[in-house]
């Protein structure tokens, strides 16, 4: 694990992570609680295989506002060098924000997998490192230490080059979950799906139904009994006001105001049935929509593998 903070050295080093194709990367930003946080440290990572950090590369660029431009430049928004964080929002607000270019985010993946294949409690990072990896559990105490303070102490350091391994590892595991999420329709087995279909159908509806009802009588008994919350539910009420007027009025109103009420109105089937003949006078714009629905067959009782 190589610790850096000679100026030149991670400068050359900089240069030399510009000619991968793809990084882990994480920051620990100092100040961050205040309006100007700063970044600390940059962890860097080129190889996905490494468990111990012993490939993790740590720069310590702070109070080096050039060193982390030169970071921005050569690797940040280089097209070529795919860049992978966890969250990445967070760090690209210190690192280039919109000109970052071929950037993956792993919470962004992560939130697109089904929940069947991906059951973890939470999307942070060190969850799905636990959960999702297999890591240890993860000691957090470091996360909230202050790294604007120098020398950083040897937890600091183990904490930071491991967020670089958990980056990578979660990663290369949702890149498979995902591949099973997105298999090739042309190839797909639609009898299997089909019959996966069938096997969980009727489960789904005897638990949706008995949800919707056990919502119910939660809500009527927490109103009975004026309970705002329990240990798990949280019951509040809330309005919702819509205004509405007839048409030929606010069309009235908005010429004596000198409004112009230039859009598209929406023809139903029952108006264009009153208007008849008439509709040919209106500059009528069609919009074509194609819509795809799956319904399932019916089927006998028997029929069905429950």
């Amino acid at each position: 694990m190589p610790y850096l903070t000679n100026s030149k050295d991670i400068q050359n080093l900089m240069a030399r992570y510009a000619q991968s194709p793809i990084l882990w990367i994480d920051t620990e930003v100092a100040d961050h609680q205040t309006r100007k946080p700063k970044v600390s440290l940059i962890q860097v990572l080129d190889d996905p295989t490494d468990l111990t950090g012993e490939h993790v590369s740590i720069l310590d660029v702070l109070n080096h506002p050039e060193l982390i431009e030169y970071f921005v430049d050569k690797i940040i928004v280089n097209p070529a060098v795919e860049k992978v964080f966890h969250n990445a929002s967070y760090d690209l607000k210190l690192l280039g924000k919109t000109k970052a270019q071929n950037v993956t985010c792993t919470l962004e993946l992560a939130k697109k997998i089904p929940y069947y294949l991906l059951q973890v409690r939470n999307l942070q990072l060190k969850t799905l490192a636990e959960e999702l990896c297999y890591f240890p559990p993860v000691d957090k105490t470091e996360q909230t230490s202050d790294w604007g303070v120098r020398p950083l102490t040897a937890s600091q350091l183990h904490y930071a080059k491991m967020d670089a391994i958990y980056v990578a590892h979660v990663h290369q595991q949702l890149l498979k979950l995902n591949r099973r999420t997105e298999p090739d329709p042309a190839t797909e087995d639609l009898t299997a799906l089909s019959d996966r279909y069938q096997q969980i159908a009727y489960q789904w509806k005897l638990l949706d139904t008995e949800m919707t009802h056990l919502q119910e009588r939660l809500k009527k008994a927490m109103q009975a009994q004026n309970v705002s919350e329990t240990g798990v539910f949280e019951l509040s009420s809330y309005h919702r006001t819509s205004k509405k007027v007839q048409f030929d009025q606010l069309a009235k109103l908005a010429q004596a105001k000198g409004i112009e009420l230039d859009f598209p109105v929406a023809l139903t089937q029952k108006l264009q049935k009153e208007l008849g003949d008439m509709i040919e006078q209106l500059q009528v714009e069609e919009e074509v929509t194609t819509n795809w629905r799956l319904s399932a067959k019916d089927q006998n009782d028997e029929e069905l593998p429950f």
